[in-house]
């Protein structure tokens, strides 16, 4: 099954990663319209409440007008992108989701999962949206409509100084972390075939539950090396203050999608233009510059797969 990554270091950061752990599998609810921003470190600036847009709220399923809420999965363990942090889920995903909730008029709430069950729980119905780095890919794209908004890609991390002297074409017999259900998985299983197919030993792939377990592996030498999404990977550069670096360049870009269910209208139609709104007032860029990721910004917001007609 093709799924992607997305998705602090525990060592290095133990106020963020702590609070992840506390935070297992709680809901988080965002008030349309409140502002504020993320609490600690650099990212506290405040993103402006959008308008709310009543044409596109319009489009809404009758059960989400009802009760006037989107209830998103997530896994809350992919900083930058989303979060715990002082107990309270942050990130730019988080921010982005609760700017469309805005400018849908209702409410977004988080329910922290395991990443790997996302798209089966919103194809169940647990969940009416899941906003967690989730790469558009065909095989999600069976379950589940998408709504593109960023583009990230995947990198690699190494201990400052790459005392192994990995490369992304030499990491033949090397322990490599990275996050279960994720994009990463199958490109190391990729390479593995290569291995096995030039006579070397396998990648030994080291899958963790959360990525911050597998920042963990790294900063705490269990693993030479780590691959994860390239927003990611910057993030834990930048937190670990020069004891981690990055190897190889970012490869295999793609889209983020906020997942829907099938079959709900003109559900995503709102979603789409939700984003497409903040694209256009600002919104999205300012968010995107107060996490530091604005190198995956995207123009246009897209349907996937597109309505017929």
């Amino acid at each position: 099954m093709a799924l992607r990554t997305r998705h602090k270091l525990l060592a290095l950061l133990p106020t963020m990663a702590l609070a992840t752990l506390a935070a297992a599998c709680g809901t988080v609810q965002d008030n349309p319209g409140g502002g504020g921003g993320a609490p600690g470190n650099s990212q506290s600036a405040e993103i402006p409440a959008a308008a709310k847009d009543d044409k596109l709220a319009a489009l809404l399923p009758a059960e989400i007008k009802a009760d006037g809420k989107i209830l998103i999965g997530q896994d809350q363990s992919y900083p930058p992108n989303e979060f715990v942090e002082n107990d309270k889920v942050v990130g730019m995903d988080v921010d982005l989701g609760k700017a469309i909730g805005q400018k849908l008029g209702v409410t977004v709430e988080y329910q922290n999962t395991a990443f790997d069950g996302i798209i089966a729980g919103l194809a169940s119905g647990r969940y009416e949206a899941a906003m967690s780095s989730l790469t558009i890919n065909a095989d999600r794209l069976k379950e589940v409509d998408m709504v593109s908004y960023f583009s990230a890609g995947t990198s690699g991390a190494v201990l400052k100084g790459n005392p192994d002297k990995l490369t992304l074409d030499t990491l033949c017999g090397k322990n490599i972390a990275v996050q279960k259900g994720t994009v990463q998985v199958e490109d190391l299983e990729a390479r593995t075939a290569k291995c096995k197919q030039a006579g070397q030993p396998d990648i030994n792939v080291q899958q963790f539950q959360n990525q911050t377990d597998a920042n963990l592996a790294l900063s705490s030498k269990r693993v030479q090396g780590m691959l994860a999404d390239s927003p990611v990977v910057d993030y834990a550069l930048k937190m670990t203050n020069g004891q981690l670096e990055q190897f190889g360049q970012v490869y295999d870009s793609a889209p983020y999608g906020l997942a829907l269910p099938k079959g709900k209208g003109e559900y995503a139609k709102a979603v789409q233009g939700a984003i497409q709104a903040l694209i256009e007032d600002g919104t999205y860029k300012k968010i995107l510059e107060k996490w530091g990721v604005q190198q995956g910004a995207v123009t246009k917001s897209e349907v996937n797969p597109a309505p017929a007609g």
